[in-house]
């Protein structure tokens, strides 16, 4: 055998061995999965090798990083491009992540065997946050000092640990040398261990349980893995590649000045991702941001796949058509609910003329003007629409995906000086 075929009989074996030898023709169609998983995996990889290539020019040291960047960019053969690629594949990551567990949710594929794929999923998801949010300072600009300054210091809202988590995120009590050897040590070494372990679990899952969700009432005509999936999965992997190579090449990663303590930007804002959260907290009591809500929803979070579900219905977008109708009204109703709650809590400056303790002006009444219109609708789609159990958690996470999406959007495109609205 030659060592052309001896290499490609390798790398055919390793492909091989990510997936099962035969699968479902069904699960071939681009629309059961959309290869949110597979360019996920891919842009990791990308992320590691550019990333790999910036350490050599890369100094972590508030003296030397921005500057560091700056001759990277105007010196280095292809440095910026290669910045360029990291950055975007970075923010491409987090959205194709975040639709893969939309993806997974949607199409029931979070119960029985699947169960454990689905936390190591929203494990796999805070990482790439992590990944983000450590990054996003390294180039001790303006833009990154003070997003970093915004979400640490929300960090210290958490009662009793919020300080001390903090500083040991930080490294002392403001961002400073000692934040950014942090973030440099726990984005290039640590972050990438953990993910690379937690994937390595989920990819293991993904085969023991035979790959894609096909739902039981769907023809099960089975095909070769190879050629039919890994050609496909090549075709993916290649217009990935383009494209992030073609954006990079027309669009420079963000870059402000220098980092300067002394001067805040206004507004300053917390990373895209985060502004969802900064902007919860423009309306809502620190304890409500920090401690109550995430308390609700990662035990909602956690407690999804063990509701029971009819094994014939996994794998099947919606659950039901009644299903995919409750997805839409849900998430129209989060959206025009959550905006007009901005809106009322802007012009009524948080409802503190009623002289109030500030966690009920602030906390109780805002969460209740929302939490009881929702409640509402629930009862409705239960005894109205007779929507069983998986349609309501269906309906709850339409209305949790939309209601932060539509914060997110206010945050970034509809705050200005001051973080005050603007239209």
């Amino acid at each position: 055998m030659s060592i052309d075929k001896q290499k490609k009989s390798a790398m055919l074996g390793f492909l091989l061995h990510l997936h099962p030898k035969m699968v479902n023709e069904q699960s071939l169609k681009y629309s059961r999965t959309f290869g949110l998983g597979g360019m996920s995996a891919l842009l990791f990889f990308i992320l590691a090798f550019t990333g790999l290539l910036l350490r050599f020019s890369y100094v972590p040291t508030p003296e030397n990083a921005y500057d560091s960047i700056i001759a990277m960019q105007s010196q280095s053969i292809f440095g910026g491009l290669i910045r360029n690629i990291h950055h975007w594949s970075a923010m491409l990551m987090i959205i194709t992540v975040f639709l893969h567990l939309i993806r997974v949710f949607y199409s029931q594929s979070i119960y029985y065997e699947r169960k454990r794929n689905w936390y190591y999923g929203l494990i796999l998801f805070s990482i790439v946050l992590a990944f983000n949010f450590t990054g996003y300072l390294l180039p001790w600009d303006q833009l990154s000092f003070w997003a970093v300054s915004i979400m640490t210091n929300i960090v210290e809202y958490i009662p009793f640990i919020g300080h001390g988590l903090a500083n040991l995120i930080r490294g002392g009590e403001t961002v400073t040398g000692n934040t950014l050897l942090n973030f440099y040590n726990f984005h290039t070494a640590l972050f990438p261990l953990l993910f690379i372990g937690f994937m390595m679990m989920h990819f293991w899952l993904i085969r023991k349980a035979k790959g894609v969700t096909i739902a039981d009432n769907t023809e099960t005509k089975m095909v070769n893995t190879h050629p039919e999936l890994i050609y496909k999965e090549a075709v993916v992997a290649l217009v990935l590649i383009t494209s992030i190579l073609l954006f990079s090449m027309f669009f420079d990663a963000p870059l402000l000045d220098k980092a300067n303590p002394m001067i805040s930007p206004n507004p300053s804002k917390a990373p895209w991702y985060f502004m969802g959260i900064q902007e919860l907290l423009i309306n809502l009591h620190p304890i409500m941001v920090s401690l109550i809500i995430p308390i609700m929803l990662v035990s909602f979070f956690i407690l999804i796949p063990n509701v029971k579900i009819d094994k014939q219905k996994v794998g099947t977008w919606f659950y039901s058509k009644t299903g995919k109708q409750i997805t839409l009204t849900s998430s129209i109703i989060a959206v025009l609910l959550s905006f007009a709650l901005i809106l009322i809590l802007e012009i009524t400056a948080h409802l503190n003329s009623l002289d109030l303790p500030l966690f009920v002006s602030t906390g109780v009444i805002p969460f209740a003007l929302y939490i009881i219109p929702v409640l509402a609708f629930l009862f409705y789609l239960s005894k109205m629409r007779k929507a069983n159990t998986i349609e309501l958690i269906i309906a709850i996470m339409s209305m949790i995906l939309s209601s932060y999406l539509l914060m997110s959007f206010v945050g970034v495109f509809l705050r200005s000086e001051g973080m005050h609205l603007i239209f």
